[in-house]
This record gives C-alpha cells, sequence and structure tokens, in this order.
C-alpha cells in the first residue's frame, strides 16, 4: 500500500469516526428519557419540589419527561402547563408560547386555558418595544388578552387582561401619532390625517385622542379643508373644553377668521357617536 492510499484511508477512517459520534450525540439527545420507567405521578410530584426549592430548570426537564414519555396521561396536561409558566419565568418567552399555545389546543375546554391564554399574552407583552419601533408584539399581545377576556370574562385573570389591553390599544395609538408627526412635519398632510384617523377611529379612549384632534384640525387646515378642521376643534371642544390641545385648536382657526363648528355629518362626528370620554 502506497503512503498515498494509507493516508487516504486513515482520512476515511477519520470522518466516519466523526460520523458515528454525531450520530450517537444525536440519538442520545432523542432517546435522553428512554428506558426511564418512573411513573408520571412521581415525576410530576419531583418537578413540584424542584419547582418550589427554585430550581426551575430542573423542574422543566421533570416537566418535559413527562411530556415525552406520558404523553396521554392524565399528568401530561398538568406537565404542559407547568412547562409554559416555568418557560414563561425564565424568560423563555418564545417557548413559553409554544407551550401555552399547545395546551389550548390540545385542552380547549380545561380550567387552565385562561391561564394558558395569560402566559400567552404576558409573553407577548413582556416582549412590547418602544413606541418607535414594530408594533408585532402588540398586536399579538393584544389578540391574546382580548381572547382571554372573551372567552372567559370572569376568570382570576380577566381584569389584568383588560388594563393590558387598554395599555396595547394606547401603545398602538401612540405608534400611529408618531408616524402621522413625521408626515406632518413633512406637510404630507393627507398621509398624516390618515394616521390620525386610526387614532379618532379605533382608540377614542387613550391619552393621545386630545392631540389626534388637534392634529387633524392642523392637518385639514394646512389643507384649506376648513369645514373638517372646524369640526375637529368642535369635537374637541366638547369633550376636552379645558385641554391645552383645543385652545391651540380654537387659536389657530382665528388667524384665519374661523371658529369651531361641528358638521354632524363629518367622519370625525360620527367616530363619537355613543362614545363616551
Amino acid at each position: 500500500m502506497t503512503f498515498r492510499t494509507r493516508r487516504g484511508s486513515r482520512v476515511a477512517l477519520v470522518a466516519l469516526s466523526a460520523l458515528v459520534l454525531s450520530a450517537c450525540s444525536s440519538t442520545k439527545d432523542e432517546d435522553e428519557f428512554v428506558g426511564d420507567t418512573t411513573p408520571p405521578a412521581v415525576l410530576f410530584n419531583e418537578g413540584l419540589a424542584l419547582r418550589q426549592e427554585g430550581r426551575l430548570t430542573d423542574a422543566r426537564t421533570k416537566f418535559e419527561q413527562i411530556d415525552k414519555q406520558h404523553p396521554y396521561s392524565e399528568y401530561s396536561r398538568k406537565a404542559l402547563i407547568n412547562l409554559a409558566y416555568l418557560n414563561y419565568s425564565q424568560g423563555k418567552y418564545a417557548e413559553a408560547i409554544t407551550s401555552a399555545k399547545r395546551f389550548t389546543t390540545l385542552y380547549p375546554g380545561s380550567e387552565d386555558s385562561a391561564y394558558a391564554l395569560y402566559i400567552i399574552g404576558q409573553s407577548y407583552n413582556k416582549q412590547i418595544p418602544d413606541v418607535t419601533r414594530d408594533q408585532e408584539m402588540t398586536q399579538r399581545s393584544l389578540a391574546a388578552f382580548s381572547e382571554l377576556v372573551q372567552r372567559y370574562p370572569d376568570s382570576e385573570y380577566a381584569e389584568d387582561a383588560r388594563a393590558k389591553i387598554r395599555v396595547a390599544h394606547d401603545q398602538l395609538a401612540g405608534k400611529e401619532m408618531e408616524v402621522g408627526r413625521y408626515y406632518l412635519k413633512r406637510r404630507q398632510y393627507i398621509a398624516a390625517i390618515n394616521r390620525f384617523k386610526v387614532v379618532v377611529t379605533n382608540y377614542q379612549t387613550t391619552r393621545h385622542i386630545e392631540e389626534a384632534l388637534y392634529r387633524l384640525t392642523e392637518a385639514y387646515y394646512a389643507l384649506g379643508v376648513i369645514n373638517e378642521a372646524q369640526t375637529a376643534a368642535a369635537v374637541l371642544g366638547h369633550n376636552f373644553p379645558d385641554s391645552q390641545w383645543y385652545k391651540d385648536a380654537y387659536s389657530l382657526l382665528k388667524t384665519g377668521g374661523h371658529s369651531p363648528s361641528e358638521d354632524s355629518g363629518s367622519w370625525i362626528s360620527r367616530a363619537f357617536e355613543g362614545i363616551s370620554l
């Protein structure tokens, strides 16, 4: 056998050894719990004890073992909701959402479904960025909390969910205002109006509504659409007579010899029909 052939054989042997080791490692990961015959009840109690001691990672391992080895036992359901909680507690929000969604899919009639939805909403809520960034997490948090309130209005989590919904609405309104101001500053009035319109139409009870009405007054006035500018100012004054935003809107109209005057046929007026601020 030549040196080249012997060298080639050694290289092939090393490669084969690496492949075997890799396969063994993969099999070990997949079969981590294979051969363990511990009853699910014992595993579950061990998991609870570890959770109580604050050993959350070890507790999660026990619940994962139940989920893998005993998927059809009564303890599988309990293990899955505990996995969702433990993942959330450790800041593993993606994993928490996955576990909680699995729970609501597999056990839609469970008394813990409200809690699972709450974990989903909270996991998204913890990832909400500042108002200058994309608000997808805010939307997802809002959807989860809204579903919770709709399906379980009397649950122990419903009150906090309603509070989180209000916060989400305020965040989404704030995003619309931020973009609207951007367009207004650049005199892109139609684009700005469209953003402020979303706030007036969908988020009337948020803290941004006063400024939104003023900005509509400002944008419509700049376009020469005086009727809508007067209406926005009038609605603002009717609902917030002591607001500085109303005083500013009133002063702006006065510069052109106009005053607030509501047109009941305007979309702005219709947006507030039946709304108590």
